[in-house]
């Protein structure tokens, strides 16, 4: 088995930008900002709005740490975050959708703009893994 390439400097920026901004929005779903990610939540989901993100809170800070702390699986961490961002991607629809503020999204339009950085967030996950594969 060929061992993995040296990560490229585009791959570690990716990584511990990541690992940093999931430490702290985990963190913040935890702490300051609990209020405001209730508003992502479905309001056809059923869980309780405040389990879900604490739990997802959780999670987030888990990735982000690993990000961070855990270079050498960075392949493994970078894909499972990025397809964490795609699952929660259908609150940020419901977001637009039920026109919850949030976050400063207090228009249509700026929740309609938001939508469109998930994609980003999935590019720059596997980026951070090494992916694709060079």
């Amino acid at each position: 088995m060929k061992p993995a390439p040296k990560p490229t400097t585009g791959e570690n920026i990716a990584r511990i930008g990541l690992g940093a901004m999931m430490s702290w929005a985990g963190t913040s779903h935890l702490t300051f900002a609990r209020k405001d990610f209730q508003a992502q939540v479905p309001d056809w989901f059923p869980m309780d709005k405040d389990f879900v993100v604490l739990s997802s809170g959780v999670v987030e800070l888990a990735f982000g740490t690993a990000l961070l702390a855990l270079p050498k699986y960075r392949k493994a961490i970078g894909t499972g975050l990025a397809a964490l961002y795609v699952a929660i991607f259908p609150g940020n629809v419901s977001q637009y959708a039920e026109r919850h503020d949030a976050f400063g999204l207090d228009t249509d339009r700026k929740r309609l703009i938001r939508l469109f950085g998930q994609p980003a967030l999935v590019a720059a996950a596997l980026k951070a893994a090494g992916l694709p594969n060079r």
